[in-house]
């Protein structure tokens, strides 16, 4: 899976040292060269697993799709953004799931979790 490009639908196969990656990106971080450049290239479709050649002199719009399974493989490209906040409920309108840690924090009261003097008080029983 690319950590660049989160809808990548096609792999690519490097023709300098005949690999497979996700993205141009991703060879550049594992390899010491640089990638080859080629107007012919290799790629491998992520939904029916084929591959196939596409000649770029000649790349039409046609051409963006897979010609096994009809993929659209070239599409504009999501790439990873920092998000800061929270999972669940707005905190405005159910503010339980909020912890101050300003204020003491009482001990959560368990089963499993008893003092001395509970845990005798069972015993006696």
């Amino acid at each position: 899976m690319c950590k660049h490009i989160l809808n990548a639908q096609v792999s690519i196969r490097a023709p300098c040292c005949k690999q497979w990656f996700d993205c141009a990106e991703c060879h550049a971080e594992k390899e010491t060269h640089k990638l080859a450049r080629t107007t012919e290239m290799a790629f491998m479709c992520k939904k029916c697993k084929k591959a196939f050649r596409k000649d770029m002199t000649t790349y039409e719009e046609s051409d963006e799709f897979c010609p096994h399974c009809d993929n659209h493989y070239v599409l504009e490209a999501k790439t990873p953004q920092a998000v800061v906040g929270f999972e669940g409920e707005d905190a405005r309108v159910d503010a339980r799931m909020l912890k101050d840690d300003r204020m003491k924090q009482q001990n959560s009261h368990s089963i499993f979790t008893m003092d001395p003097d509970e845990e005798a008080a069972l015993l006696d029983l």
